[in-house]
């Protein structure tokens, strides 16, 4: 049999850590430069996320902002509580009292062509004062935590990662008392964005204003369901990648309204059609030398011994991770069984839309463009920091400890529809199933005693608290206002 150099047959763009470099001024003193020699902009945005994934910000006029660049140590006071707001409501952990030091991450900056005259940069929340191990670090910051686990990753694991989203997100012309698409039409369908229309309009100025703003733009498209839309960013570094994301979805927000629409990131509005993810694709790059055979080589031929560790790491804790990566109750009716949003089922498979890890790109193992995986299992409720920091999390366990894969390629079928006997044929278990509710998977983070190592005691408890008290505030209420609820607030 004459053998085959799959390498000729790689596709897509090769993308690695080196090559994604941040435009933003390096340090306090050149920021302050650019900003003295900018015209166009007044006013900085200070951003950031809360555990429920709300994008909150301070304005800051550009001469207080500067002094605050110029001062010792730069900061603005936020009350405790901030980290856990729910509708005006504080979770139990939160309280009036405490304050911690917001301090403004230079790298993060950026223009935002949305808001003429405004730039944004998010931060990373600080002790005022050092704790007596001497530390000003807060556990419960998702930035913070994030980046502990990327650099605990590249030092105890020897690898590094690039993350890329596909944000998808429905347009709407009314949220009250029903919320009305913008259109309707299929996926991909040329009727889903006409020449003229306010959704092309917007699409359009979507895609050129994160394109002003340095963020890569790969591509738009009309998705399935009424009014949906998807916009795909370029991988980055984690930390980046997450602030882009924030800013993409911030993007999306700004010129809907000004266009007199409402975009929506709710994961699903209709059961009769197809919700809204945050697909994520993650790549591992790794220091170590690439060994091709081992015991678990030949459920995974094209993927490195790293890469197999990792996959075997996310799998092993998917169920735990859905509290932060699927964190609303109405997260778990967009994942089910036979709509190609990932199924029930804890698996892996090569293009397979029915696994919650699905494996892309080059077959081969000497191929320079290497695989990556999207992982279904994420929506834009959750935030990208603390879906990302759980993933990373888990995946950089695998490697640090060695994790053999322990199931195969689920690659033609949906495991829903698979015997019993044919799931034990791949090494799964017919329990290896994802929560069906956020209360199964808040119970199982809380349990997961991996999970509680790479995320800290202290954050899982105060995040299962503040989740909790966002599920709770969606009960009471007839199905329209809840639709109307969520929406308005995702």
């Amino acid at each position: 049999m004459t053998s085959v150099d799959l390498t000729q047959y790689s596709y897509g763009v090769s993308y690695n850590p080196s090559d994604t470099t941040t435009t933003a001024p390096r340090n306090a003193k050149s920021l302050i430069q650019t900003l003295q020699q900018s015209s166009s902009v007044a006013y900085i945005r200070l951003q950031w996320v809360d555990l429920i994934n709300n994008i909150r910000f301070r304005v800051i006029s550009k001469k207080y902002f500067i002094k605050l660049l110029e001062s010792s140590r730069p900061g603005v006071g936020l009350t405790k509580a901030s980290l856990g707001l729910v509708f005006l409501a504080t979770a139990p952990g939160f309280g009036s009292s405490g304050e911690y030091l917001y301090v403004p991450d230079i790298s993060s900056y950026r223009i935002c062509p949305y808001a003429p005259g405004h730039a944004s940069i998010m931060g990373f929340f600080q002790e005022k004062m050092p704790l007596p191990n001497g530390s000003l670090s807060v556990p419960l910051c998702p930035r913070t935590l994030l980046q502990r686990i990327v650099n605990d990753a590249k030092t105890k694991s020897k690898i590094s990662f690039l993350v890329g989203v596909e944000s998808e997100f429905i347009l709407l012309r009314e949220t009250s008392p029903k919320v009305v698409a913008v259109n309707h039409g299929d996926w991909s369908v040329s009727s889903k964005l006409p020449s003229g229309a306010v959704e092309s309009v917007v699409l359009q100025e979507i895609a050129e204003t994160l394109q002003e703003a340095g963020i890569e733009l790969q591509m738009y498209h009309a998705e399935a369901a009424p009014g949906q839309y998807e916009v795909i960013t370029g991988p980055l570094s984690p930390v980046e990648a997450a602030d882009a994301l924030i800013f993409t979805r911030e993007t999306i927000y700004n010129v809907a309204s000004k266009h007199k629409l409402r975009a929506t990131f709710a994961p699903r509005l209709h059961s009769d059609s197809c919700g809204s993810a945050a697909h994520t694709h993650i790549s591992v790059h790794s220091d170590r030398a690439i060994a091709t055979r081992a015991e678990d080589a030949d459920l995974a031929p094209s993927l490195n011994a790293p890469e197999r560790s990792f996959l075997q790491g996310v799998l092993s804790h998917l169920p735990a991770i859905c509290a932060l990566t699927l964190p609303t109750t109405f997260s778990y009716a967009r994942v089910l069984d036979g709509i190609w949003s990932g199924g029930t089922y804890v698996c892996w498979g090569t293009d397979n839309r029915e696994t919650p890890v699905r494996l892309c790109g080059s077959s081969s193992i000497k191929s320079t463009n290497r695989p990556h995986f999207e992982i279904k299992s994420v929506d834009g409720t959750s935030s990208p920091y603390l879906a990302f920091a759980a993933l990373l999390g888990a995946g950089a366990w695998g490697v640090k400890t060695g994790q053999k894969l322990t199931s195969g390629d689920v690659c033609e079928t949906s495991v829903a529809l698979m015997t019993s006997e044919e799931r034990v044929k791949v090494g799964l278990e017919d329990t290896a199933r994802l929560p069906p509710t956020i209360a199964d998977a808040r119970a199982n983070l809380k349990g997961d005693n991996v999970m509680r190592d790479i995320l800290g005691d202290t954050f899982v408890d105060a995040y299962a608290n503040v989740n909790e008290t966002l599920e709770k505030m969606f009960v009471g209420e007839d199905e329209d206002a809840t639709v109307t609820k969520l929406v308005n607030f995702y």
